[in-house]
Parts: structure tokens; sequence; C-alpha cells
């Protein structure tokens, strides 16, 4: 019956995979473009948005006009959108990493669904073991671990079975082949090799499978990043020191992060000492700050010292932590300081102690950026200027400002032959 002349509407709600699936799949032969690329990535994301609704809370989906869901068919169009998703990757330029970023979150996504639904358990282990043999492309990995809620005993034994005859498979290394080729079946157990390790809790099959020979910081570390996994704190704490010592490369500057990280969290008492190593093993401002942050003002002369050296990282130092630019301009001074980036920093902080000198600094970095003719170095360079210039007004020092309209006097003069330059000077009104 029509109350007062008024029509309900009711709105009609249509199933997930209609409104996922068309987000996730392309047929558009352009996705080798980067710009198309990332659209059709920023569109997968939309479409993963809603499904991690699905699987968190269904019934939320009504409000955007969408059934809510079995689990079961939350799982299909999941299933289904990791599917497409790899095959729109195999033929996209993906250099920005949006598209994969929409891969991951659906591989992290996929085993939670699969727990949800109860799918076949058997069907299931046979499915991640065909993704890593027989997919389309052979970056992404599935994780057991994420799995064995879905995969139960049953599947987990189906699946452990699967990569033992795959090992099988695979002849032994040749002592004497100098260059032998890389089979891809080998990293596919290694893989599930070191994940079983984990799931199994097994530490000493943890270290063989992580470890490997020990030729490399990165190995120790991921035997760290394994023992907390599995909750094995002390462990991580002391691998992760480990990788950090191992040599000073990036490597074990990398692990220096985990190991402070992990003290952090569980021995804040040991902190000093490894923010001491961390600066002796990498001197910089950050881990001289870390020093100061833990052990307090006492150390910095000590981490001045220790930065000495590094005439960049010391007047950083100086700046960010002791918030002394009138010491850090002397140092600059002192050690001939050639960082012009760190010389870009000092001179906006020296400004309101000496303007002229500051920006002395400010239009000589200016004019380095403009000695390689480079038209799209022009207007930024214009636009400094007019922040230069405004800054000497603002300082009513009349020196100052001579400093800055003497430079682009000499700007126009020196590149008078350059009429990009010219006119992205004429553009911002400047003299």
């Amino acid at each position: 019956m029509d109350h007062g002349g008024r029509h309900a509407v009711r709105l009609e709600l249509i199933p997930l995979a209609d409104a996922v699936l068309p987000l996730i799949r392309s047929t558009s032969r352009d996705l080798w473009r980067y710009s198309a690329a990332n659209d059709q990535g920023h569109r997968m994301h939309d479409g993963v948005d809603l499904l991690e609704r699905a699987v968190d809370d269904p019934a939320a989906l009504e409000a955007q006009g969408i059934q809510t869901p079995t689990p079961q068919q939350v799982y299909t169009v999941v299933h289904k959108a990791l599917a497409s998703s790899i095959r729109v990757i195999a033929r996209a330029d993906d250099s920005s990493g949006v598209i994969g970023d929409a891969c991951r979150r659906l591989i992290d996504l996929h085993p939670r669904a699969a727990a949800q639904a109860g799918v076949s358990r058997a069907k299931l282990a046979d499915w991640v073991y065909e993704f890593h043999v027989d997919g389309e492309v052979d970056y992404f990995v599935l994780d057991p671990v994420a799995y064995a809620p879905a995969l139960g005993d049953e599947g987990l034994r189906r699946l452990r079975g699967r990569i033992d005859a795959l090992r099988a498979q695979i002849a032994p290394a040749d002592p004497n082949d100098r260059f032998p080729r890389l089979d891809h079946r080998e990293l596919v157990v290694q893989w599930f090799d070191k994940r079983f390790a984990v799931l199994d809790r097994d530490i000493e099959a943890i270290i063989r499978t992580h470890l490997k020979d020990g030729h490399v910081a990165a190995w120790h570390e991921d035997v760290a990043e394994a023992m907390e996994e599995i909750g094995e704190i002390d462990l991580a704490i002391g691998w992760a020191e480990r990788a950090s010592l191992f040599d000073r490369g990036h490597q074990s500057q990398r692990a220096a992060e985990r190991w402070w990280r992990l003290l952090g969290e569980h021995r804040p008492l040991e902190l000093r000492a490894a923010a001491r190593t961390i600066l002796e093993r990498w001197p910089s401002a950050g881990s001289g700050a870390r020093l100061v942050a833990v052990a307090g003002d006492g150390v910095v002369d000590d981490v001045q010292t220790t930065l000495e050296s590094r005439p960049a990282e010391l007047v950083r130092f100086q700046l960010d932590t002791m918030r002394n630019p009138a010491l850090a301009w002397g140092t600059a001074h002192r050690l001939a300081l050639s960082d012009d980036w760190v010389w870009a920093d000092l001179a906006r902080a020296y400004l309101p102690l000496d303007p002229v000198a500051a920006i002395e600094v400010q239009v000589r970095l200016v004019a380095a950026s403009l000695q390689v003719a480079d038209t799209r170095r022009y207007r930024p360079a214009a636009r400094e200027l007019v922040n230069i210039r405004r800054s000497a007004i603002a300082a009513a020092e009349t020196a100052a400002l001579t400093v800055v309209d003497g430079a682009i006097s000499d700007l126009r003069e020196r590149y008078r032959r350059r009429p990009s330059l010219i006119d992205a000077l004429d553009r911002a009104n400047l003299p």
C-alpha cells in the first residue's frame, strides 16, 4: 500500500563476486604502460578492501550494496581474485609495485578465507603445491604456516609428501660443475623446508634451513627472524646480535635494527651497550642520537669525537640532536663540509643568527645547481631564490638583500644564453 503517496525504494544488493572481480580483472592491452598499470593496481586495492571486509565483517557489506556472503562464497571470490591478479601482474609493468602489493594482500587473505570456509584440505594442499610449480609467475610464495589452520593435519601431511616427492626429483649437485644451473624446484623445496621448520618450532631445523652455510649476515638475521616468530626471544636476540657483528656491511647494519628493536622490547637495560656498539660500527648522526637517547647528554662529547672523521654526520648531529646551529656552523667550516644537502639545512637553521652568512651559502647552493644546463632545474631554482629574497627582506638586513640581488644579477649575466633560465627568473619577478 502506498502511504502518503510515497514509494519505498529497496536497494538491490549485488553478489560479492559482481562487486569485486571486475575491479581485479582486466582485459586491457595497455598494462605494459606505467600509468595504466598503476590505475589497474589502485582498482585492485579497492577490490581487496571489499574482500578484507567480507572476511572480517561480512554483514557490513550491505551498507555498500553487497549481499552478505557465506564463508564459502567469500573463499570462492578470494580464490578467483587471486588467480586473476596473478594473470594481471604477469603482463603488467608493475615498476611501482602497486599491483604486486594488491597480490600480496590477496595472498595474505586467502588462507584466512580458506579456514573460515572449511575447504577440502586435500584439494587445498594440492593447490598450494601447484601454485609454486605450475604458476604463471614465480615471484610469489604461499606460507604453509599461514595455511596450517585451513590445511589441518591431513592437508599438511599431503603437502609435506608432495614436497618430499619434488625433492626426490632434483639431481644431486655435481661438485665439479663450476657454473651449476639454478633449479627452480630447489628454491621451492628450500622455501617449504624453512617454513615447515618454523611450523614445527624445530630450533635445529630452523638453524639448518635458514643459516645455510652462514657466509652472509642476512642468513644469520633470517635465523633471528624465525626464532622471534616462534617466540624464542632469547635466541632471536642472540642471532640478531651475531648478524649485527658479522661484518660492517649493509646486511649487518640492517640486522642491527632488529637487534635494537628486540632489546627495546625485551631487554631495555642492554640498550646502552648496544647503542654504543652500533655507533662504533656505523658512525652517523642517527646512531649518535640513539646513544644520547638511552645514555643521556653525558655521552655527547664521545659521540662528537666518534663522528669527527665524518663532517656531514657530525654537523647533522650538532644540528638535530644538540640543537646548536652555531656550533654546527663552525664545524662545517672547520672540517670543510662538502655535502650540499647538509649545508642547505645548516644555512636554514643559521639564518636567524647571521642572515648574511646564511644567505651567502643559500645562493651559492642555487648557483651550483645551475652549473649544468637542465631546464628541469630552472623553475625550482627561481622559486628558491624567491624564498631566499623573502628571508633577506624579513631579516631587515640591507647587506643580505644586496647579496641575493647581486647573485641574481650574476646568474643573469653568466647564463644570458639560456633563455629558459632567464624566462624562469622573469616569471618569478626576480630583479
